[in-house]
């Protein structure tokens, strides 16, 4: 299970609709408790690749992410992107590029009016939808 604020998901939709017609992208970070996941940070990185068909985080906001989890005594639970015109799911090359077992994938889809925020276990090319939820 994986618990987000409702604000960290607003923040999250208004870069992934600030970077249209690219993918957004990002980390999360924060706490594991009972084996739960609680997100108390949400990165809003750069797409390097500026495609709508696949992500490339910048390398330099990635490490500083990094440092200023250390700094706030918290730890990267993943990372989430977006996917304007797709489904809220791993594409294969999400599937293939998934390298962290221990990792949360969140996948916000734009295509359709209402945006769809899932997210996923994924290891060894296997995607499993985790319960994620959005709290106030």
């Amino acid at each position: 299970m994986i618990t987000l604020k409702k604000s960290d998901y607003e923040k999250i939709l208004a870069h992934a609709r600030a970077g249209l017609p690219a993918e957004a992208c990002g980390l999360i970070a924060g706490t594991v408790e009972n084996g739960s996941k609680i997100v108390r940070k949400v990165y809003l990185l750069t797409n390097t690749d500026h495609s709508n068909e696949h992500f490339t985080i910048d390398p330099k906001e990635h490490l500083s992410a990094i440092k200023d989890m250390r700094t706030m005594g918290i730890v990267p639970l993943g990372n989430w992107h977006s996917h304007p015109e797709s489904p809220s799911r791993p594409s294969e090359e999400d599937k293939r590029l998934a390298y962290d077992p221990n990792a949360s994938y969140m996948i916000l889809s734009l295509m359709n009016e209402k945006p769809v925020l899932n997210s996923f276990h994924i290891e060894g090319g296997t995607s499993v939808k985790e319960e994620l939820i959005i709290t106030d």
